[in-house]
């Protein structure tokens, strides 16, 4: 029995790279459609999940990806609604990412260390990544705020993240460096997760700093979102701080994506959004 992937995607054109890795994750083929959003998705389940007998459901499964959260978490719960007491099929949430990066990088830092009782602070944190990165973080027992440009797009994030989860986090309005310098202060932890091609903290705003302890950067497109942080840093001490670069736990993230792509055929009744993502994240770092 062939393993099939479907791949809806919010965004108009399918994402290359969920589609590879969909691949590597041990699918024989995927079917990749654009510009889903739960108005039209129910068709597509309905033929995901009438089609294959009972036992044999477990090899076709769906991956929801995409560049807004939002719309991707309102076509995950039309896909839900659709299932019913055995006609249903695994599916995995990642839209841009936003569980597998963010999974991988907390992993990270939280391995072989407690971030209970720390302060964090996730810069350009209202995106998919950032706001995932948000709740892990305050699941490891920190307290966590995020910044961006404007405070109603940061407070949406906010309101969103705590409807999800019930976690508070802080919204800060930092747009330009040397607010999220101000923002950083007092902080044990910084994670950048904004948009490629703006460096969202100078390394002179974090070198001298007497409390930081982890410095991570999720970009991977120069320049980098923090300045002095390297691609490849991993676990790297300087300037008395431990740094992670992007690539740092990105093969993790990639080891990741493939695992739940993988898992995915194991079943039809699984459900991989963050905390099961995290989960597994946690068993692979090494």
């Amino acid at each position: 029995m062939k393993k099939l992937l479907y791949q809806f995607d919010t965004d108009a054109l399918p994402s290359l790279f969920d589609n590879v890795v969909g691949y590597d994750g041990g699918a024989d083929h995927i079917s990749a459609y654009g510009g889903i959003d739960a108005r039209n998705v129910g068709g597509l389940v309905e033929g995901a999940i009438f089609t294959r007998g009972i036992k044999d459901k477990k090899s076709t499964a769906i991956f929801i990806g995409g560049g807004n959260m939002a719309e991707g978490e309102a076509v995950l719960a039309a896909v839900r609604k659709k299932f019913f007491e055995k006609f249903r099929v695994s599916v995995m949430f990642d839209c841009n990412g936003c569980n597998t990066t963010a999974c991988a990088a907390v992993a990270r830092l939280a391995h072989g260390r407690s971030l209970a009782g720390k302060r964090a602070v996730v810069l350009g944190g209202s995106g998919p990544v950032g706001q995932r990165a948000a709740v892990l973080l305050a699941r490891e027992g920190a307290e966590v705020a995020i910044t961006g440009r404007k405070l109603d797009v940061v407070q949406a994030a906010c309101d969103s993240i705590h409807a999800r989860f019930g976690i508070v986090v802080r919204a800060v309005e930092a747009p330009t460096n040397a607010e999220r310098g101000a923002a950083v202060e007092g902080a044990q932890i910084v994670l950048a997760t904004g948009a490629a091609g703006i460096t969202l903290l100078q390394e002179k705003q974090w070198q001298d700093s007497a409390t930081l302890e982890l410095v991570a950067d999720a970009n991977a497109s120069p320049p980098a979102g923090i300045e002095g942080v390297g691609l490849n840093d991993r676990d790297l001490p300087k300037h008395g701080k431990i740094l992670f670069g992007s690539l740092g736990f990105g093969a993790l993230k990639l080891a990741l994506h493939r695992a739940c792509i993988s898992r995915l055929f194991e079943q039809n009744d699984l459900l991989l959004d963050a905390e099961e993502i995290y989960a597994i994240a946690k068993t692979m770092v090494d």
